[in-house]
């Protein structure tokens, strides 16, 4: 799992194109960032760090690695 799967799955807890919407993107886009293909951009990045400040708890860290509670749930 890619750290932006883990950022939706289990920070956004919703689906490629509802995340989409967070990052003001595409699903296909989340598609490609999830697989690997293409990494946001740092207003797509800054979409996501903002909407996740207003859910909860936020460490910008998670956009490189994924928290090693989450690797062995995973």
């Amino acid at each position: 799992m890619r750290p932006i799967e883990h950022i939706r799955r289990n920070i956004f807890k919703t689906t490629q194109m509802a995340f989409g919407e967070v990052a003001g993107a595409t699903q296909a886009t989340v598609s490609r960032w999830e697989s690997g293909e293409l990494e946001p951009g740092r207003e797509e990045m800054t979409r996501i760090r903002t909407a996740a400040q207003q859910i909860g708890e936020w460490n910008d860290s998670w956009f490189f690695e994924i928290p090693a509670t989450a690797e062995a749930t995973a």
